[in-house]
């Protein structure tokens, strides 16, 4: 699979409508075929940080990054932001998540 983390951040007047301004670009996102998994998380150091974690099948990728969503995301995007997004986009051999092994909930 191809997993991917993305740091984003926003500028303070848009940190309280960022997850509005990116949910037509989630929900079409999570509709893809080969998407497994795209989630926001807001970070707990920084209000004006939101980290989105995705997955996708070896070959989803592609169709991904040239959907409509995709570039309609990235040419507005970048008036909510401050710097760059950085990102980590890496092929991994695991299929999905797993159990933490440190934890134990029974």
């Amino acid at each position: 699979m191809i997993f991917i983390v993305v740091k984003f951040k926003v500028k303070p007047e848009w940190s309280e409508r960022w997850i509005d301004f990116s949910r037509d670009f989630t929900e079409a996102t999570r509709q893809e075929p080969g998407n497994l998994w795209f989630d926001w998380s807001r970070s707990v150091d920084d209000p004006n940080e939101f980290v989105l974690v995705e997955a996708f099948e070896n070959d989803a990728a592609g169709p991904h990054v040239n959907s409509e969503h995709f570039r309609t995301f990235t040419a507005e995007a970048p008036q909510a932001l401050v710097e760059t997004p950085q990102i980590i986009s890496e092929t991994i051999s695991a299929q999905g998540w797993n159990r933490m092994g440190e934890i134990t909930v029974e």
